[in-house]
């Protein structure tokens, strides 16, 4: 669903109106209104005017009581002086250091790979084609996310460290900004719609030239989605999902707004946590969790298990389930990259279209007979 045009935009033009020169006012005046080009995404928005975006992250992290406003600034482009007090980022990028793995499919995507001089803790990511700019030294490891080696970063001096913060309190932010390094705070893991967390996609578009491409790519995203969507729409969700799997002595399942639920219904499956309130997770006990799902006709597990063998030495009351006896247990996370990286991690906010048909594969395979799983293993 298309989101309306925000009031922010239309208080954004009345500045540009009035913050101009009278020339640069006639200009403006006379285009038409710029709209925000984000449609499923809810967490930012971008708005592009002549020789420069305006990009705003209104859900940075959980509880959010900030946003951030970002001008992306083409050469030689003239930006009114109402947004003279935000964050100006020259574009296109000529180098940048990205901070979670969900980004690196962007820009190989959009074919900018080459740009990327740094990452945290390089060995999380999996894909081939960034692993061999990562072996040639092209891409240098810049520490960990919550303690970033400033020193090595200024020494590289990108265009820009793309990065995400977990609450109001992230000490990290203010000493990149005092050093003097531009910093872009992104929240893709925020948004609890798969085609919301693609949309992020146009964010690189913009930071690096390639708007049309992004658009061009998204779409196509969105098609094959909605197709896949249009294969079960008819069918019955009788098929009963059990989610989730112990961590210590809690069990947490899904809520039911959250981003794997969304997936689960959109399959056409019957999650026994659907009417749970919320987005991200919920902790249970083992004896709650059994009594609602011990008929359960799959499972979706957590964790990088490989086997029903290794599954249940992790926890050997998991036997008691029907799903384990009927040997109906599948995992998203078991498929590693060559250094140890999850592959599901990395790949699946950027392709929802792949996530769904191998939920599709699982609960509807008569649907999918040709089609092999690109994330999903099941448990042998």
């Amino acid at each position: 669903m298309k989101h309306l045009l925000p009031k922010s935009i239309f208080v954004l033009s009345f500045f540009l109106l009035i913050g101009c020169k009278k020339n640069e006012t006639i200009e403006v005046a006379q285009s038409p209104i710029p709209k925000n080009s984000i449609e499923y995404a809810s967490g930012f928005s971008i708005v592009k005017y002549e020789g420069f975006s305006v990009v705003k992250v209104s859900n940075p992290w959980p509880n959010a009581n900030k946003t951030f406003t970002y001008v992306l600034k083409e050469k030689d482009a003239k930006v009114p002086d109402s947004l003279q007090q935000y964050t100006s980022i020259k574009v296109p990028l000529e180098s940048v250091v990205v901070t979670s793995t969900t980004n690196i499919p962007y820009l190989e995507m959009l074919d900018v790979e080459d740009k990327l001089v740094g990452f945290p803790h390089t060995d999380y990511i999996s894909s081939e084609k960034t692993r061999v700019l990562i072996d040639k030294g092209s891409v240098k490891n810049v520490g960990q996310n919550e303690k970033l080696n400033i020193e090595q970063l200024i020494e590289l001096s990108p265009d820009l460290i793309v990065t995400f913060g977990v609450d109001n309190n992230n000490p990290m932010l203010d000493n990149l900004k005092k050093s003097g390094l531009n910093v872009f705070i992104q929240a893709d893991w925020m948004e609890q719609s798969p085609l919301g967390k693609a949309e992020w996609i146009k964010l690189y578009g913009a930071l690096f030239g390639k708007e049309d491409k992004a658009k061009e790519l998204f779409d196509k995203i969105v098609l094959s989605y909605e197709q896949a969507k249009k294969l079960v729409a008819d069918k019955p969700a009788t098929s009963t999902v059990l989610y989730g799997s112990m961590y210590e002595d809690v069990w947490y399942v899904a809520k039911g707004n959250s981003w794997v639920a969304q997936f689960m219904n959109d399959a056409q499956s019957n999650y026994l946590w659907a009417d749970l309130k919320g987005t991200g997770s919920e902790g249970l006990s083992f004896e709650k969790v059994l009594d609602k799902a011990k008929t359960a006709n799959y499972w979706i597990a957590t964790g990088s298990v490989k086997s029903l063998a290794e599954f249940e030495k992790l926890n050997p009351h998991y036997v008691e389930f029907d799903a384990f006896k009927n040997k109906t247990i599948y995992t998203f996370e078991g498929k590693l990259g060559a250094t140890g990286g999850t592959i599901y991690y990395e790949l699946s906010p950027s392709r929802p279209d792949l996530v769904l048909k191998d939920y599709i594969k699982i609960f509807h395979p008569d649907l999918l007979p040709s089609y092999e799983f690109t994330f999903a293993s099941k448990l042998n």
